[in-house]
């Protein structure tokens, strides 16, 4: 089993549980922060971000893995995104480069990359994955495109689940639209499984929990009311309100200098018709299984 796995995005969602998971498992991490923090047992904090190359340089030396979760989800031009994902992305590959051997890569991406089209963050998701594509043929790389992802202290989809628990269910998008959603502990499942699987070199893979078809708003609705045990109505944001909401946002956001969620961008990722993913060369590569579907983690998903 290798020693000694860094990750980048430590303090995130995903991160946090992932870094929780590895030290359970006997790995050593070495953590990028934004922030001090003190050390932990099988835990080594190191103060930076992608920007600063240092930081990047002593994050993956002497590695054996390095798992690269950080990313920008909030903007309000491309060029933030850009620098971000993209420039932070080139960052850490370099600092790889120089070392002198070649750490295995695994990258979290996120399912927007195949529809780099729609918006900002999208394209710069994808723009992202293509730094790898494009790099030293030595390095030994992998990607994860994840569909929406839940669990205990997520911030983006518990307000939904929560709402649902009052007997509503607030959504905007399409009424046809399909979409995938993963629970938190299964994507970290799969993120340490390419940690020692052999086939999933140079591969990229979207996963979602293996619901057949995906879900919907109806089948969110039906899922809620089997778990809650009560009735939950479906409350529709109509789309040409969410678009003048989203250009609002955004000219706020200049005007006041914050990083806006909702964009104009965004709003076309919500209204996309297809967020479904097919599992099934993961699960030929490494023998992952999704444990949880929504009806199982929706109780969880709500706890902060």
């Amino acid at each position: 089993m290798p020693d000694v796995v860094a990750v980048t995005g430590a303090t995130g969602f995903i991160g946090t549980h992932l870094v929780t998971a590895l030290t359970g498992m006997g790995y050593h991490v070495k953590a990028l922060s934004r922030q001090y923090r003190a050390r932990i047992e099988g835990t080594e904090w190191i103060k930076g971000d992608l920007a600063d190359k240092a930081a990047l340089i002593h994050l993956v030396k002497n590695v054996d893995v390095v798992i690269h979760c950080a990313g920008l989800v909030r903007g309000n031009s491309y060029g933030v995104f850009k620098d971000a994902n993209v420039e932070g992305t080139k960052n850490l590959v370099h600092a790889i480069e120089q070392q002198g051997h070649a750490p295995r890569l695994i990258f979290i991406s996120s399912l927007a990359a195949r529809e780099p089209h729609l918006s900002w963050y999208a394209k710069s998701k994808y723009q992202a994955e293509q730094v790898f594509a494009s790099a030293s043929g030595q390095l030994n790389w992998s990607i994860i495109r994840p569909t929406a992802v839940y669990g205990p202290g997520d911030k983006e989809l518990s307000p939904l689940f929560k709402a649902t628990k009052a007997g509503i269910l607030p959504i905007t998008g399409n009424a046809e639209s399909k979409f995938g959603l993963i629970y938190v502990a299964d994507l970290v499942q799969a993120i340490i499984l390419c940690i020692t699987s052999p086939n999933v070199i140079k591969k990229i893979y979207e996963l979602d929990d293996g619901t057949p078809g995906g879900y919907d708003r109806y089948k969110i609705k039906q899922i809620a009311e089997q778990v809650w045990g009560h009735k939950v109505r479906i409350i529709p944001a109509p789309i040409l309100l969410m678009k003048g909401i989203a250009k609002i946002n955004l000219f706020l956001s200049e005007m006041f200098n914050y990083l806006p969620m909702l964009t104009p961008g965004k709003v076309r990722e919500l209204n996309h018709h297809d967020w479904v993913c097919n599992n099934v060369h993961f699960i030929e590569d490494t023998g992952w299984r999704p444990k949880t579907r929504l009806k199982e983690g929706l109780e969880k998903a709500i706890l902060s």
